[in-house]
């Protein structure tokens, strides 16, 4: 894919905006040309690129090719429009990458340089940590690289189809073992689901019948997929490549007659440096003696992330090529708070982060009192704190930080995961499973939220040149009731099991209500009528468009409970992409006019008698929940890491008001 744009930099691309750009290039893996005049030439090379001479008002295009392409677009565009590119310290983190938002800066920001010995990548996995570097750097595997003989083929393919096999007795097995926890379980079962599908072995039988020999073909066929995922504006299902990639690279290693490189030797607290480690060796590997995980491949919501979040391991992901640099490392810190990573550190260092790991461990044990506490205003109000999820492996994080049920259950995976349209009987038992976990406490279902900027098997959608503003959420699934149908039927059937709750995305008309009302009660009608058994649920919607605030006391009259997405919110607020790093700055959920659109909202629902709870990342912050309390806000949903801290948060607002 390419963008044509008017080169805004000071002065062009001469040697140090030229540079910057190169660095920026190589932070995406996708192969990226500037094309000026016809000539095109490597992105990631300095010298080429200052040969190309760009000019500053000069018309040139980017094009990228590969499993980042949308996001490398987006990066290199938004540099090249930005008249003060090149005049900043090189060495600078991206504006709005800081503090409380560290780690929930998007995985397609390219990781920068801190220190002259620090790297920086994504914050996955928070906690700090200092121990012995584990270098786990498995060579790569290659194909043999020949075309068959016609007479090759039927006998490859039959090698090809016993290696799968041979992959998924390897996980039926795993899976079978009482040691496994449940989260780890999830993932396994989730891997074994992508070795068994069609879309995967289907296209590397497609590539043998070719004449590509067996290994090859699964190379191509899992990058062709994982492409597919990565291409999506989703980072929960961009992680899904890396799935694929661990799959395709098992089947090869069964079929090369080899064994991966084991983790088995890895010594007690040492951090794990690798480019990329697939969730199934991870999963298996001795991670209570892990100390860290620092990853080129990966983000926030890749299962790398969410193995190592369940179990406590501090991780940074998503360096990209910076993770070469740690190849040789002796000792390693790093902090999975802000991202930072700190190659053999000084003394001086070494006395900061041994400090900083007893004072977090000091914490951890502190706010573990708090897993079981149900916190309180000091009038006696229970504000719930819940967890955002994506999928049943992630239940186990989330009840053993003490979640009051979930304020956010993502539906995209499951129908990402399989790569294909999930069946009205998978959605009910996966929306079934994870009601039971969390009974009595509400689970709140978000309805499949997909667009054209998340294209998934089964749905045809048109070409938008902003599809963040066109066919999605809401707006989709109404044009296509025979799919939301299917997961209304689903909702309501799994709704028997416990307090499910079912939240609209991307509202902006009272019309959506009324007509998701309608279908509903067709399809508990036709449930009746079918003699399955079913219950309603409540309906609330996401309060994420502009409009949906404006029109926030009507919507109040409608729903049953509002949560307010501060992720989306901030960024249609503020018209700015919370995925392109030039305008980061204005993705602050602390700007007037956010905070504006927040308390309207509450206001409104508060007047309604409703409930008004917050899934955004801003749900966790210490630093504004007492503010959105104040506001009426009773309900708050996060990640897991964050929900023990925010109940000390609302215990101590409790306590002010008494004293």
């Amino acid at each position: 894919m390419e963008r044509s744009t008017i080169v805004r930099v000071h002065e062009g691309l001469h040697a140090r905006p030229a540079t910057r750009f190169v660095k920026l290039a190589k932070g995406f893996e996708s192969d990226v040309e500037l094309v000026k005049d016809g000539k095109a030439v490597s992105a990631k090379s300095s010298v080429k690129l200052m040969l190309l001479a760009v000019k500053e008002n000069q018309e040139v295009t980017v094009r990228a090719n590969g499993a980042d392409a949308i996001e490398a677009l987006e990066a290199l565009i938004g540099y090249l429009e930005n008249p003060k590119a090149g005049l900043d310290d090189e060495d600078s983190q991206p504006a709005g990458n800081t503090g409380q938002e560290a780690a929930a800066a998007p995985d397609s920001v390219p990781a920068v340089s801190g220190a002259t010995t620090g790297l920086r990548g994504v914050a996955a996995s928070e906690g700090v940590a200092i121990g012995p570097a584990f270098a786990h750097f498995p060579p790569d595997i290659a194909g043999q690289g020949r075309m068959l003989q016609a007479q090759e083929i039927a006998g490859e393919i039959d090698r090809f189809h016993a290696a799968v096999s041979a992959v998924q007795a390897r996980m039926d097995r795993a899976l079978a073992q009482d040691t496994l926890s449940a989260g780890d379980r999830g993932i396994i079962a989730a891997l074994r689901d992508i070795a068994a599908d069609d879309s995967l072995t289907g296209e590397a039988e497609g590539l043998i019948k070719g004449g590509n020999d067996a290994v090859s073909a699964v190379i191509t066929a899992a990058s062709t997929i994982a492409a597919d995922f990565s291409a999506v504006d989703d980072h929960y299902l961009n992680a899904r490549a890396d799935d694929v990639h661990a799959v395709g690279r098992q089947i090869c290693l069964v079929l090369l007659g080899q064994d991966d490189v084991s983790l088995e030797t890895i010594p007690e607290g040492a951090v794990l440096i690798a480019d990329d480690i697939g969730a199934w060796d991870l999963a298996r590997a001795p991670l209570k003696r892990f100390g860290g995980v620092v990853c080129g491949h990966g983000g926030a919501t890749s299962h790398i992330a969410i193995i190592a979040r369940s179990h406590g391991i501090p991780a940074v992901l998503g360096l990209g090529d910076q993770i070469n640099a740690l190849r040789t490392a002796r000792e390693v810190a790093l902090d999975g708070n802000s991202g930072r990573v700190i190659i053999d550190p000084d003394a001086a260092t070494r006395a900061e982060f041994a400090g900083r790991v007893e004072a977090a461990a000091k914490e951890r044990a502190g706010l573990t009192v708090f897993k079981t506490v149900t916190p309180k205003l000091a009038n006696g109000k229970v504000i719930e704190v819940a967890a955002n999820i994506g999928s049943l492996e992630e239940i186990e994080a989330a009840q053993e930080a003490g979640a009051m049920g979930v304020g956010l259950f993502r539906t995209e995976l499951l129908f990402m995961r399989h790569m294909h349209l999930p069946s009205e009987d998978m959605q009910a038992e996966t929306y079934a499973a994870l009601a039971k976990a969390f009974a009595p406490y509400p689970v709140i279902v978000r309805t499949l939220d997909i667009g054209g900027d998340k294209p998934i098997a089964g749905i045809e959608f048109p070409d938008e040149e902003n599809p963040f503003l066109g066919w999605r959420g809401i707006r989709m699934c109404l044009d296509r009731p025979d799919i939301f149908k299917r997961q209304l039927r689903a909702l309501l059937r799994a709704a028997v099991h416990g307090n499910i709750k079912v939240m609209l995305p991307m509202v902006a008309d009272i019309g959506e209500v009324r007509r998701t009302r309608v279908l509903v009660a067709e399809c508990a009608a036709e449930l009746k009528a079918d003699g399955v058994p079913h219950a309603a649920f409540d309906l609330g919607v996401m309060i994420e468009t502009p409009a949906a605030v404006l029109i926030a006391p009507a919507l109040a009259k409608e729903v049953a409970f509002f949560s307010i997405g501060t992720n989306d919110l901030t960024q249609y607020i503020m018209a700015a992409d919370r995925l392109n790093p030039t305008v980061a700055k204005l993705n602050d959920v602390t700007n007037p006019a956010v905070m504006s659109a927040i308390e309207m909202t509450a206001k409104a629902g508060v007047a309604a008698g409703i409930m008004v709870g917050m899934c955004g990342e801003a749900a966790g912050r210490p630093d504004l929940i007492a503010t959105f309390v104040k506001m009426g806000l009773t309900e708050f949903s996060m990640s897991p890491a964050s929900i023990q801290r925010a109940k000390k948060t609302i215990m101590a607002m409790a306590g002010e008001s008494a004293a």
